[in-house]
């Protein structure tokens, strides 16, 4: 048992005070360092709104008997608004190294089997372009292949958030 001086009982408050007058909010953030798949593309919604949506390629755990790391897939959705990050995140090509902070969310659905299945939705917060794929002559290595062996060229300059 942990017995305080009368002293410093006194100076500690008998209850907690809090740091915020906001109601706390549940925060699911990632952030992943990975390849795109493929060219951000928009997609038109019913509502009027654009969304910008791309797969990232993100190598972890273990290699494989060939020196490989597996990779994970994940599929980030962006909702920014015309203008300069927009233009640039259209920009990037396949394979382009990125950074994204992204919240994430489990959804629950109903799949067309009838079984209920979950998805993780990722909503971009913010990226930043690390490297650009080289343009290689050799077609050799195709779709995750390419995307997890390209040679890099650094990207100078070229800020997003």
């Amino acid at each position: 048992m942990f017995i305080l001086h009368p002293r410093l009982a006194r100076a500690i408050p008998s209850t907690a005070r809090a740091f915020s007058t906001t109601p706390t909010r549940s925060l699911a953030k990632m952030q992943l360092i990975g390849r795109l798949a493929d060219t951000p593309e928009v997609i038109h919604t019913s509502t009027g709104r654009d969304v910008i949506k791309y797969a990232l390629g993100v190598q972890g755990g273990p290699r494989d008997e060939n020196g490989q790391r597996g990779v994970s897939w994940f599929r980030v959705a962006s909702f920014l608004p015309e203008g300069a990050q927009r233009e640039l995140l259209l920009s990037l090509p396949k394979g382009t190294q990125m950074y994204v902070e992204a919240e994430a969310k489990m959804d629950k659905y109903q799949a067309q089997d009838g079984s209920e299945r979950t998805s993780l939705n990722l909503l971009q917060r913010s990226f930043e372009p690390l490297s650009r794929p080289q343009n290689r002559e050799d077609s050799g290595t195709t779709g995750a292949e390419s995307n997890t062996n390209a040679a890099e060229e650094p990207m100078s300059g070229l800020g997003a958030s």
